[in-house]
């Protein structure tokens, strides 16, 4: 059975937001709701999303700030929806990094003809594949396409070697990939496994709030290293 594509919806209306919510899911969708930014930001540290459907008129943070934010940091398209139908706003909101804009009031059935194109022309009909796109590792996301670590909102920077550690650990998180495999993969500077574990110490200051005492990227007793997400 083909996974359901997992929609955040992000408006601050309760009544839309409830329709919006109860005709995804009967359209097959899981759908989790948002009121505003604040309580979308909460869901996006924890949650991974296939798409994120949001209002550009909030209290707060607007949805033209949050999507400019999130498109800095990940690459879950966007759907907008706004009362405004003036071009200059449709413009706004797609340089912010939206896929595509709906206007207020619409068709509940356009927005779902929306929503599957816009999956359609993502991998794997735009469900979230086995392997997830972003790694949460407390404070720090690793950007499994990218291959790219973030703290907040500032990129921590790689070296060659590391990177090329994340990309390993990041293809199989939460199992453990031996020392050997480590040193043999491509790691040009780590030929031995002594040099490995000078590697993994580094990557862990970049990563761990304790490198002493590593949350995330565990040593496995007689096994190697395993990169343990939240």
């Amino acid at each position: 059975m083909e996974p359901q594509a997992h929609l955040l919806v992000v408006d601050d209306d309760d009544r839309i937001r409830g329709l919006l919510q109860k005709y995804l899911m009967r359209n097959g969708f899981l759908v989790t709701i948002a009121r505003d930014a604040a309580q979308a930001r909460r869901l996006l540290a924890g949650l991974e999303f296939d798409l994120i459907v949001l209002d550009v008129m909030m209290p707060g943070e607007d949805g033209i700030s949050l999507a400019r934010d999130l498109r800095a940091r990940m690459t879950t398209p966007i759907l907008m929806l706004t009362a405004r139908g003036e071009a200059a706003n449709r413009i706004e909101g797609l340089e912010a990094g939206a896929d595509d804009y709906l206007v207020k009031p619409f068709e509940p059935k356009e927005l779902l003809l929306r929503v599957g194109a816009i999956l359609r022309r993502l991998p794997a009909a735009g469900v979230a594949e086995a392997r997830p796109k972003m790694l949460h590792l407390g404070p720090v996301r690793y950007d499994v396409e990218r291959g790219e670590l973030w703290r907040g909102g500032d990129p921590v920077r790689l070296t060659a070697t590391e990177a090329q550690l994340m990309r390993i650990f990041a293809a199989k998180p939460g199992e453990p990939v031996a020392r050997e495999r480590l040193a043999g993969e491509g790691v040009d500077a780590a030929p031995d496994v002594r040099a490995v574990d000078v590697q993994i110490t580094r990557l862990r200051r970049k990563i761990e709030a304790d490198p002493k005492q590593p949350r995330y990227l565990q040593t496995v007793r007689g096994a190697g290293y395993m990169l343990q997400p939240d």
